[in-house]
């Protein structure tokens, strides 16, 4: 259990205990007032020696695989090994670059929109495109209507084929797609996105995603993820596409991977809450998500796992300061921090099989949506 926290316990008939979903007693500016003012200040220092390192572990990962190339099984297996390091040590350059977009990388801007340009670029994320719309997201986080992300179904809009995937097998299948395809598919169709009145799509200036003000950068972000895609290609073209693919490709998938399991396992829990127009509030909704332990990873991700319930809080609090905010702001918190510390593995099965869509409790409640597993 998470100290001054709840533990995410079985109660009556099998049911998680909730988070509370009422008005909370306290405000943003007690919890901000509980938080040493030094976890506020960013160091461009301290911001580049964490970008640093990362990169010096990724370089010095690349040099290893390359260098000591074997075959057989054991080279087979050194590969597995570096895709998964790989994979997890770049997950956490994109968490840096998301922290560029929400200004907690420095106390300039345009050093943090190079940064995150240019780190996003190369893990072929349109870096402005993302940055708006998941600034939108922490400004409407547990809302119904205006959520950018993984955003639930009332039941009377599921469609027939929940009844497939309502299995173990289809089940497995989902969580299979999810994890692969969920990233691209958000990007450039908005799958599991916010409802648009048309078409939206990240890579599109004049989509219903952005205002005039921000197409210009959209077009950057575009030219960005091109620039990149296209060294990608001379890079494959003149070292093989197999090399491309066992070096660049896979680790990739990884990165896209965990990104879509960490997001997805923040925002949908049996415990939490969402709300419509009638009840939605920003703290209420910032307050409707969860931190979670993701062991070791928790350090490789810069903590973007374990300290989430801050992050939504406090958006441009640097990283390394989130462990020390968090620990301060539990105690006001009380009921309203949610802390589930469940095997990734078994929650992210649990949360496809129990979070299927959600309505309220009653009528008279009809603001206030919980998750329901529609075969319960």
């Amino acid at each position: 259990m998470g100290g001054g926290g709840r533990m995410t316990l079985p109660a009556n008939k099998g049911k998680m205990e909730r988070v509370p979903s009422a008005k909370p007693p306290f405000t943003v500016g007690q919890l901000k007032k509980a938080i040493p003012p030094h976890c506020f200040n960013r160091s461009m220092i301290k911001s580049f020696s964490y970008l640093a390192f990362d990169l010096l572990i990724s370089a010095l990962l690349l040099y290893l695989t390359t260098f000591f190339t074997m075959g057989g099984l054991l080279g087979w297996t050194m590969w597995l090994g570096y895709w998964i390091t790989q994979g997890c040590v770049l997950t956490g350059v994109w968490v840096i670059a998301h922290e560029c977009g929400h200004h907690a990388f420095s106390d300039y801007t345009w050093v943090d929109d190079t940064v995150g340009f240019v780190l996003h670029s190369w893990l072929l994320v349109p870096y402005f495109s993302w940055k708006y719309s998941h600034r939108r997201h922490h400004s409407n986080t547990g809302s119904l209507e205006r959520d950018e992300v993984f955003v639930p179904k009332p039941k009377e809009e599921l469609k027939w084929t929940s009844n497939l995937v309502n299995s173990p097998l289809g089940r497995l299948f989902s969580i299979t797609a999810v994890l692969t395809l969920g990233w691209p598919l958000y990007l450039a169709f908005n799958v599991s996105g916010r409802k648009y009145p048309r078409f939206a799509c990240h890579f599109d200036p004049y989509g219903p995603i952005y205002n005039n003000r921000e197409r210009l950068q959209i077009f950057a972000s575009d030219i960005g993820v091109l620039g990149a895609a296209y060294s990608l290609y001379l890079l494959g073209s003149a070292l093989g596409l197999v090399w491309m693919i066992k070096i660049y490709g896979i680790p990739l998938l990884i990165v896209n991977a965990f990104l879509v399991l960490i997001t997805y396992l923040q925002h949908t829990h049996p415990a939490l809450p969402h709300y419509d127009n009638s009840e939605w509030e920003w703290l209420r909704g910032a307050l409707a998500t969860v931190d979670r332990d993701y062991g070791i990873l928790n350090h490789v991700f810069h903590h973007i796992t374990d300290t989430h319930i801050a992050h939504h809080l406090f958006s441009t609090m640097p990283h390394y300061n989130a462990m020390e905010a968090t620990k301060a702001i539990k105690p006001i918190l009380g009921s309203y921090y949610h802390y589930d510390g469940t095997p990734v593995y078994k929650a992210v099965w649990r949360e496809f099989r129990d979070c299927v869509y959600v309505e309220p409790d009653t009528p008279q409640q009809s603001g206030i949506f919980w998750y329901r597993n529609k075969m319960a």
